[in-house]
């Protein structure tokens, strides 16, 4: 009956040795796993850093950009301004050369009614001429008769 109990003891043993045997590979098999993830870690710490970098270059560029926009627009407001002010002064230019026309055209009626009534009255005045003459020459002509 002993050897029952050395046979126990020796299969305890064996059992025991089996069991550390695949704790230490489950053991050595979870460091690998977790120094894979450690170095994974690593590596995706390493991309964040690099992307945080990019990133901040981006917003800084981003930011240049946004500003270099706004001052470009605050020229460009002053151009439209120029432009609104030229709208307005060739405007105002048009209207004074309407005016003038409009002067010019009334002084030329008013002028060529002056001048018809001066042409009429220069003819009265050759028609009074003619017969004048021509009675004075009757007249010559009666009296050397």
């Amino acid at each position: 009956m002993e050897w029952i109990l050395y046979l126990s003891i020796a299969l305890v043993a064996i059992a025991f040795t089996v069991l550390v045997v695949f704790v230490s590979k489950t053991l050595s098999t979870v460091q690998k796993t977790l120094m894979g993830v450690a170095i994974t870690l690593e590596r995706l710490n390493n991309q964040m850093e690099g992307l945080t970098k990019e990133t901040t270059e981006l917003i800084h560029r981003t930011n240049q950009l946004a500003d270099d926009f706004q001052e470009k627009s605050k020229s460009l407001n002053t151009v439209f301004d120029s432009v609104k002010d030229l709208g307005g002064s060739i405007s105002s230019l048009n209207r004074s050369i309407q005016k003038v026309s409009n002067s010019v055209s009334k002084s030329v009626d008013k002028q060529s009614d002056n001048i018809a009534q001066t042409v009429q009255w220069g003819n009265m005045l050759i028609d009074l001429y003619a017969k004048w003459k021509a009675k004075k020459e009757a007249g010559q002509n009666k009296s050397e008769t």
